[in-house]
C-alpha cells in the first residue's frame, strides 16, 4: 500500500469508526515474571518488533530510555532486499518492523516487551493493526537469542493464563532471519509529519500512552529537536 493509499485508508477508517473501541484492550499489562536481567556494564543488543505500520512502533520505541536506537524496516520474509512497495503487495512474507538497539544495562528485554505489547500495538489483532490490513500490518516478535525467546514465550503465557486481553494474543514468535532498513522516507516519520491524520489519530495516541503509562520509561529522542 502507498503511503497515499494508506492515508485514503486512514480517512475511511475514522469515519467508520468514531464510536468503535478495540476488542483487545487490556486491564492493565503487567511486568514479565520472566526477565532478563540487567547488565553491570554498557553495551548494545538487538530487539526487533512487528506492530502494524512501523512509524508509530519506531515512535513509540525511541522515546523509551535505554534504547539507542530503532530503525524502521522489514523482517520475516524470504526475499532479500525487499523495498516498501513490494512488502506492501503481501507477497514477501515481510512484516513491516522495528529494528531496536539498546544498552542491557539500561533497560531489560522485559521491559520493552511490556512496551511492545501494551503502547505500541494490539496484539489480539491478527493480520491487521486499525486501518491497515495485511500479514505485512501482523504482530510478531523476531527473537535474536534464545534467552529472548524463553522470556517473550514465558510473557506471552503470563498474559494469557491471566487473561490480560480480552481476546487471543495472535503474536507471532520467530527468530529473526534477516532485518532489512525500509527507505529513508519512512525513517523518523512521527518526526518529519506531525500534521499527518494518519499520525495525528494512529500514533500520536501511542506516544502519548508511553509518556503517561511508563514515565520512568519515557524520554524525548535527542534527534527530534535536530529536524525541526
Amino acid at each position: 500500500m502507498s503511503v497515499s493509499a494508506r492515508l485514503s485508508v486512514l480517512t475511511s477508517f475514522l469515519l467508520g469508526s468514531l464510536i468503535a473501541c478495540s476488542a483487545g484492550t487490556p486491564r492493565a499489562v503487567p511486568a514479565p515474571a520472566l526477565d532478563t536481567q540487567v547488565a553491570n556494564a554498557k553495551g548494545e543488543q538487538t530487539a526487533v518488533f512487528s506492530g502494524g505500520c512501523f512509524w508509530g512502533v519506531q515512535a513509540v520505541f525511541e522515546r523509551v530510555k535505554g534504547v539507542i536506537s530503532a530503525t524502521s524496516g522489514y523482517a520475516g520474509g524470504e526475499v532479500k532486499n525487499p523495498d516498501y512497495e513490494l512488502v506492501s503487495t503481501g507477497t514477501t512474507g515481510h512484516a513491516e518492523s522495528v529494528e531496536v538497539k539498546y544498552d542491557p544495562s539500561q533497560i531489560t528485554y522485559g521491559q520493552l516487551l511490556r512496551v511492545f505489547f501494551s503502547v505500541a500495538h494490539d496484539p489480539t489483532e491478527l493480520n491487521r493493526q486499525g486501518p491497515d490490513e495485511g500479514t505485512q500490518y501482523r504482530s510478531a516478535v523476531f527473537y535474536t537469542t534464545d534467552e529472548q525467546k524463553k522470556v517473550v514465550d514465558a510473557y506471552v503465557a503470563q498474559m494469557e493464563k491471566d487473561k490480560t486481553f480480552s481476546h487471543k494474543i495472535v503474536t507471532q514468535i520467530a527468530p529473526l532471519k534477516a532485518f532489512y532498513p525500509a527507505e529513508g522516507y519512512h525513517q523518523q516519520y512521527f518526526d518529519h509529519h506531525p500534521e499527518s491524520l494518519y499520525i495525528v489519530y494512529n500514533d500520536k495516541p501511542k506516544v502519548e500512552a508511553l509518556k503517561k503509562d511508563f514515565p520512568e520509561l519515557y524520554q524525548e529522542p535527542a534527534q527530534t529537536s535536530a529536524k525541526k
